[in-house]
Parts: C-alpha cells; sequence; structure tokens
C-alpha cells in the first residue's frame, strides 16, 4: 500500500514527545522523516536492559554523533530514567534533537516528564484521518475496522483488531503491573463499551462490571494514560441554563470501540452504528483540532433538561456545534438541540452530519454528508471549505 502522507507535522529544531496509541504509525511516520540512523528501539528486550542499567549510555551515544542529530527513542516509558539523561544533554546546547515516541504517558507521568522544564513540546498521533488516505478512503470500511494504521494496511484486518486490545492487555496492562485484578479489568473494558459516545457515569460502570466506584475510575485514568480512551467536558463558557457536570467518553478508535462491544439478541445494531458514526467524527475532530496550528478545544454541550449537542469546537478563531446522526434522512427534531444552542449562542455556526448525499441549509444549519465532511477535513484549514 502507498504510503500515506500523515498531518502531524515536525516541530522543525525542537525536541518533542511523540504519544499515541500502538499501531498509530509514529515509528514509521519517525522513520520517514528521519531514517534509522540515529534511532534506540526500547521495544527490543536487549536494547531496554542495557539502557535500564546504564540511562548514561544514552549520553554517551548522543556525544558519540555530529552535533545538530535528531536522536528517536522509541517507547520511551519503559525506561524513563533516561530523561533526566536528556535533559543533561539538551542543558549542554550541543545543538542535539530528541523526539521520543511512547504509547503510554502513565510511568512519564511519576518519573519525570517535568525533568525536561518545558524544553520539549508535546505531540499527539492519531489514527488515519480520511483525508490523510484520499481515494483510497471508504466510510463503510472505517465505520466497520476503525482506522487504525496497523488495522487499515494489514491483509487480514479483522484479525489484526481482535489481537488489539490482548496486546495491550499483555503487554501495557499485566507486563507493568497496572492492575491487581486482569479479569476485573477485562470486563470493565467491555462494561464501558456502552459508555462510548455517552455521558459517563462511573457508578454505573462499576456496578455493571461488578468493581468498586474507586476501582472503575482508576481503571479509566489506565485507559487514558495508554491513550486508549478520552473524555471530553461540557461547554459551560457563559452557559444561560443549567448543564450537565459529566464528560463524555469515547474510546480512541471506532475499531477499537467495536471489538470491545458485546453484541447479543438484545442489542439494537442502529445504536452500535450510531455509536460507532459519532465516534468517527469525534477521531476526526480530536485529531483536526491537535494537528492544527490554532489552539481549538473540543466539547460537548447537555442540559440537566436532557437537550445535548455532539460537539463543540471552541477556539479564538473557530466556533462550532455539531451534531451527529446516523440517518439518511433529516427531520425537525433532529435540528432541535442545534437551535437551541443556538439561541444561547448565536455566535455559533453549526453543523449536521448524516448519513445521507446532499448538502442542504435548512434554517440557517447546514446538513451535510458525513463522508464528504471527513474527507474535506484538514488541519490548519476551516473546519468547512466552501
Amino acid at each position: 500500500m502507498e504510503l500515506a502522507v500523515r498531518f502531524l507535522e515536525d516541530p522543525v529544531g525542537e525536541s518533542f514527545f511523540l504519544f499515541g496509541a500502538r499501531g498509530t504509525g509514529k515509528s514509521t511516520w519517525c522513520l520517514n522523516k528521519y531514517g534509522s540512523s540515529a534511532r534506540i528501539d526500547l521495544l527490543s528486550p536487549d536494547i531496554l536492559r542495557s539502557y535500564i542499567a546504564k540511562p548514561e549510555r544514552l549520553k554517551e551515544y548522543t556525544l558519540g554523533q555530529p552535533e545538530g542529530t535528531t536522536i528517536i527513542v522509541d517507547e520511551v516509558q519503559k525506561a524513563p530514567q533516561l530523561l533526566s539523561v536528556v535533559h543533561e544533554i539538551l542543558e549542554m546546547k550541543k545543538g542535539y534533537r530528541f523526539v521520543l515516541t511512547g504509547s503510554s504517558s502513565r510511568k512519564l507521568k511519576h518519573a519525570g516528564v517535568d525533568l525536561l522544564a518545558g524544553r520539549a513540546l508535546l505531540r499527539t498521533m492519531h489514527p488515519f484521518m480520511a483525508a490523510e488516505l484520499g481515494k483510497s478512503f471508504s466510510l463503510e470500511r472505517a465505520l466497520g475496522q476503525g482506522m487504525l494504521p496497523v488495522v487499515w494496511d494489514s491483509s487480514s484486518s479483522s484479525e489484526v483488531l481482535k489481537s488489539y486490545v490482548g496486546i495491550y492487555l499483555r503487554e501495557e496492562v499485566m507486563l507493568e503491573s497496572l492492575v491487581r485484578n486482569l479479569g476485573d479489568f477485562s470486563r470493565f473494558l467491555e462494561a464501558i463499551a456502552f459508555s462510548h459516545g455517552q455521558v459517563l457515569n462511573i457508578s454505573n460502570v462499576a456496578r455493571d462490571c461488578r468493581v468498586q466506584r474507586k476501582s472503575a475510575e482508576g481503571y479509566v485514568s489506565i485507559l487514558e494514560d495508554l491513550l486508549l480512551a478520552s473524555r471530553i467536558p461540557v461547554f459551560q463558557r457563559r452557559a444561560k441554563r443549567a448543564v450537565t457536570a459529566h464528560p463524555k467518553f469515547y474510546y480512541f478508535d471506532t475499531g477499537v470501540f467495536r471489538s470491545l462491544r458485546p453484541r447479543g439478541p438484545l442489542d439494537i445494531p442502529e445504536e452500535i452504528n450510531g455509536a460507532a458514526l459519532e465516534g468517527l467524527v469525534y477521531q476526526h475532530l480530536r485529531a483536526w483540532a491537535e494537528y492544527g496550528s490554532g489552539d481549538t478545544s473540543l466539547y460537548y454541550w447537555r442540559t440537566k433538561a436532557g437537550t445535548e449537542v455532539d460537539f463543540i469546537l471552541y477556539g479564538s478563531d473557530c466556533f462550532w456545534a455539531v451534531e451527529v446522526k446516523n440517518t439518511t434522512e433529516i427531520r425537525g427534531r433532529d435540528l432541535r438541540p442545534l437551535k437551541t444552542f443556538r439561541d444561547d449562542y448565536p455566535e455559533c455556526q453549526s453543523l449536521m452530519l448524516y448519513r445521507g448525499d446532499s448538502n442542504v441549509l435548512i434554517d440557517g444549519i447546514l446538513c451535510m454528508p458525513v463522508g464528504e465532511f471527513l474527507t474535506g477535513l484538514i488541519p490548519g484549514r476551516n473546519l468547512i471549505q466552501r
């Protein structure tokens, strides 16, 4: 398959952390940008043992390279003690630059990210965006298997997706001893899949997977640290009516959500498909905001009376309310949440994404086919190109 051009930009001349879940393409991006001449792969057991036993080897290795060399350290969270060495080298001001990749921020949070004292930027690699794939993008395929490069590029994508969460359980959770009971955590992964695209109620999730609420809260934090999931807050700026206080929960990739979501005779396919579609839009909006050069943040809006808008994008030059519907026809009631939000915030622009095939303007709200929207979504540009 032809290598997709990723939208992540290289912060030229700056050292940076590059976080991202396994399989998002961090190593491929680094190899494409910098080659393999100065790469330390901590996934290799021998190399990992060597640097854990003697972290100062990183200094010896770096000083053996020409000044100004970019040094790539893959999966730096496996040896967080190296961050002190990186900090020391950067203080020497010899022009060396570090790209520190990681698929988990948990150890780094407890063992040294602050040691770099702002000398390294933070960047995140996301699953593919539709515009990165161009003509290769298929909405139906994306909804069915997600957009992880490791899955998308595979000739046996369904098998790769099935094993993906197992890899995380084995290598990140079990080997790092992040949880005491792997069975409880496995049940939690399935239970919280029902909350994908929903307001998160930790107490309900804890009851469903038969663990204490504190344990369930800890499990959510583990998912976030492993970059497998995130919570988005409710939009509360200049609120004119009472809004909920709980965040919404999303797995980071639609395919991962589908692989974890239990299905049985009582499950309604439309509910799962609707959650998958909303999640696909979410992961694109998040990537668009984080890859872009602006200050746009992602929220949702829900009143205590139950009126909800799926996504609010808010920044110095961006204010959009976005609703997602897994339907081919727009009904009047589908637009009511956007109208209610617009009543409170007339400055915003409103967008309805749906499964139809025509752009229509209804009561000042643009209704747009979701596939067309996703393929036209490019970081650094306006949300909609018109």
